[in-house]
């Protein structure tokens, strides 16, 4: 878990404290999540307050719909999810270093092929 993560939620938050954590970070608001899950904004909030909690079934579904798995909304433990911004970066990062990659590979393609043309035109000159 990141430092940025654990300032957000706590493995000792509540159940109703990760549900809006992995709300929060997501950018969707309760009516579109309560929308995904078939509740009411009312019963989220009541989860998200801690005034009730969800049934299993609606708690897997509220797992897939915020990205998170259900053990970390029922206990904090595992992988807490990590705020958009930090998921944007880390692909737009990963995919640049895939490019550079490439890039590498055929800089060192050009870089045989030119050492081979020169020991060539090298040896005519001799």
């Amino acid at each position: 878990m990141t430092n940025l993560t654990q300032n957000f939620a706590s493995d000792d938050d509540t159940l109703g404290g990760r549900i809006t954590h992995a709300r929060d970070l997501t950018g969707m608001e309760t009516a579109e999540v309560a929308s995904h899950i078939g509740v009411t904004e009312e019963t989220l909030a009541e989860w998200e307050n801690d005034r009730s909690e969800p049934r299993s079934n609606k708690l897997m579904t509220l797992a897939g719909v915020m990205g998170v798995s259900p053990a970390w909304l029922i206990s904090g433990n595992g992988e807490a999810p990590r705020p958009q911004g930090l998921q944007t970066a880390l692909d737009e990062m990963t995919g640049e270093l895939a490019r550079l990659r490439e890039l590498n590979t055929q800089a060192l393609a050009g870089i045989e092929l030119l050492e081979t043309r020169l020991a060539t035109v090298a040896a005519a000159v001799k």
